[in-house]
């Protein structure tokens, strides 16, 4: 009775964990996409400095009101994390900005693949047949959803390598961070988010001239936009909490392959709201296709063999709260 008791807390958990991250980036996504397209505030690097500014700031508040625990975490493995994160935020924006929106989206496709190679090289981990065949459907039906044109540079294939390697190494160290460590997904978070949020402040800025020719401290807010600005970064305390969660529960994959599930969402909430341009019989068979590959990767990957690791990371102890919680679903 206890076995299957903790089978359906644990798969609760779990759907609640993606919901919320499902929730709160297409939210976030909506409210950025109103504050740069209708407000013209194009500092996308800059906005995301103030997102981890903010969810700083909770994260001291907790700690004030004694709703987290001390926990530790050593200065390199916070300065690599930085460097991936810092590297795939910048590069995410500047592959955008120097590529064809068809090229962006095939070079965020290429993440599973990385994220695959890292946890076969690293942690030895071995995928089944089936598992590997579910996350081919699940790149082609995305791929038909959301490819269009595709036109290549090589400074634009430059910043793609970049992040979409930095993006992959930061999604896999905070699985590696949370298993070595025993660090739960807040603790971690109130570790990273200060140094990401001071170094992404600095140069964010500079970034972001250099992407748009505009500067950030010459923007005219108005009351709109700046309450814009402020929903975005009370949101993003979600996205970025929500992101370590699912991580440390699933894995850098596996929340890659829940990932795109969000750019299926959003296609369809943008039809539904904004109007049926763009909606055809291929980007409509696309979304079948990517949902139809989805739950076969969870049934597949949940299988005897379908996800093995066949290495064991030496874990600290569990007295900072983090065991628990990476042990449910540190291998899903």
């Amino acid at each position: 009775m206890g076995s299957p008791r903790k089978s359906d807390k644990k798969a609760a958990l779990d759907f609640a964990a993606w919901g919320f991250n499902i929730t709160s980036s297409v939210g976030i996504i909506m409210v950025n996409k109103a504050l740069m397209a209708t407000h013209g505030f194009s500092f996308a690097t800059t906005l995301t400095g103030l997102h981890l500014l903010t969810t700083t700031l909770m994260t001291i508040v907790f700690r004030w009101l004694g709703l987290s625990q001390p926990s530790h975490l050593p200065l390199p493995d916070l300065i690599k994390f930085v460097i991936f994160s810092n590297l795939s935020i910048v590069g995410m924006n500047v592959s955008l900005m120097w590529n064809s929106v068809g090229f962006y989206q095939i070079a965020k496709l290429c993440m599973i693949p990385a994220s695959c190679l890292l946890e076969v090289v690293f942690d030895r981990v071995h995928y089944s047949r089936d598992t590997k065949l579910s996350i081919m459907v699940v790149l082609v039906g995305v791929a038909v959803c959301t490819v269009t044109d595709v036109s290549v540079n090589a400074k634009g294939m430059l910043a793609a390598v970049i992040a979409v390697w930095s993006t992959a190494f930061q999604q896999y160290y905070v699985h590696y961070l949370q298993r070595k460590y025993s660090l739960n997904s807040f603790n971690l978070l109130s570790h990273t988010a200060p140094a990401q949020a001071g170094s992404l402040l600095l140069v964010g800025p500079f970034v972001d001239f250099l992407l748009t020719g505009k500067r950030v401290d010459h923007f005219n807010f108005t009351s709109l936009s700046l309450l814009f600005v402020v929903l975005s970064c009370i949101i993003a305390i979600g996205v970025n909490l929500s992101q370590f969660i699912c991580i440390g529960r699933f894995s850098a994959v596996s929340f890659q392959v829940l990932g795109h599930m969000k750019t299926v969402l959003v296609l369809f909430l943008g039809f539904l709201f904004f109007g049926k341009e763009g909606l055809n019989l291929h980007v409509v068979l696309g979304m079948i296709l990517a949902v139809l590959g989805m739950m076969w990767y969870g049934n597949a990957s949940a299988k005897p063999g379908g996800k093995e690791r066949r290495s064991v990371l030496p874990v600290r102890s569990d007295r900072h709260n983090g065991g628990s919680e990476d042990k449910d679903g540190g291998d899903k």
